[in-house]
C-alpha cells in the first residue's frame, strides 16, 4: 500500500497558463480547460512517468493543486517559479487550502472517504481527477469568503436603511452589482463547477471517482448557494438601486417646485412695483 498527499492553494489570481508555457519551453499551447502540470523539482512539464513524481497542477482560475509534495517541496516549488510568474505566489497567512490524500492498494477496490481515496492502481486519471476536484473546491472557497463580506456590507446598509438613512451613490451601486455578477460568472464559467473531466466520459471507475469526490466537497451544493446567495444580493441592491433614483427624482421635484415659486415670487414682486 502507498500513500500519496494531495495539497490544493488558491493564489487570488487568473493565471496566463500559456505565457509560463513558453517561458518554461513546455510545448503545445494548452487548451483554456487544461491545467499547466510541471514537475515540481525541475519545472519540466510531467510526462506521465514515474506515477509518484512530485508535481503541481496549475489552473488558469487561479488554484494549484501539489501532488506528492511535502512542505519544503511547495516553498521550493514557489521560490522557483516565483521568479518566472508573479502572479504565483502563496496566498499570505495559507490563504484558501485543502489536504486530500490517494491511497493504492492492489487488492481493493475503489473506495473514496472524506479524507482520502483507495484506488487499486496508479492511473494518472485518478491523481487528475482529484487534483481538479481540489482545485473546484479552494476556488469557490474563495468566492464563498467574498460573498459574506458584500453579505455584511448589505446588512449594514439594510441597518441604515431601518433608520431612514439611505446615502449610496450610483457607483457604488453599480460597482456591488458587478461584484455579484463577477461571483455568479467565476463559479459557473471561469471555475467550470458544472463540467465534468473528459477522462470521466472514457473510464467508469474514473467517472464514479468524480462524482463520489464532487459530492463529498459539495460542489453542486456549495455553487447553488452561491447561485442562491448572488440573485438575494443583486434583489437587494435592485431595492436600493429603486429607492436611491426615487429619492434623486424627488429631490428633483422639490427642486423644480421651489424654482417655480421663486419665479412666481419675482414675477408678483414685478407686479407690485408697477
Amino acid at each position: 500500500m502507498e500513500k500519496f498527499p494531495f495539497t490544493a492553494h488558491y493564489l487570488d489570481a487568473e493565471i496566463d497558463l500559456n505565457s509560463i508555457a513558453k517561458t518554461l519551453h513546455a510545448g503545445r499551447k494548452l487548451t483554456w480547460e487544461e491545467p499547466l502540470i510541471l514537475v515540481n523539482s525541475t519545472l519540466l512539464p510531467y510526462q506521465g512517468e514515474p506515477f509518484s513524481t512530485a508535481r503541481a497542477y496549475i489552473y488558469y482560475f487561479g488554484a494549484i493543486v501539489f501532488f506528492n509534495c511535502n512542505e519544503a517541496d511547495i516553498n521550493s516549488f514557489y521560490d522557483s517559479i516565483g521568479r518566472l510568474a508573479d502572479s504565483i505566489r502563496p496566498q499570505r497567512g495559507g490563504g484558501y487550502t485543502e489536504k486530500y490524500h490517494l491511497v493504492v492498494d492492489k487488492p481493493s477496490l475503489l473506495e473514496v472517504n472524506n479524507n482520502y481515496a483507495v484506488v487499486p492502481t496508479k492511473q494518472a486519471a485518478y491523481v487528475d481527477i482529484i487534483a481538479y476536484t481540489l482545485a473546484k473546491s479552494v476556488a469557490l472557497e474563495k468566492i464563498e469568503a467574498l460573498l459574506e463580506i458584500v453579505f455584511d456590507t448589505m446588512e449594514e446598509i439594510i441597518s441604515m436603511l431601518d433608520k431612514g438613512k439611505l446615502a449610496l451613490p450610483d457607483s457604488q451601486l453599480a460597482k456591488t452589482a458587478s461584484s455579484i455578477l463577477n461571483f455568479k460568472y467565476r463559479s459557473l464559467s471561469h471555475i467550470m463547477i458544472l463540467d465534468k473531466p473528459e477522462i470521466t466520459w472514457e473510464i467508469e471507475e474514473a467517472d464514479r471517482l468524480y462524482l463520489t469526490l464532487a459530492n463529498i466537497f459539495e460542489l453542486q451544493q456549495r455553487y447553488s448557494q452561491i447561485r442562491h446567495k448572488s440573485d438575494t444580493l443583486l434583489d437587494i441592491n435592485s431595492v436600493f438601486a429603486t429607492l436611491s433614483h426615487a429619492r434623486r427624482a424627488a429631490r428633483l421635484e422639490w427642486i423644480i417646485i421651489i424654482l417655480i415659486a421663486f419665479e412666481t415670487a419675482l414675477f408678483l414682486m414685478e407686479m407690485l412695483r408697477h
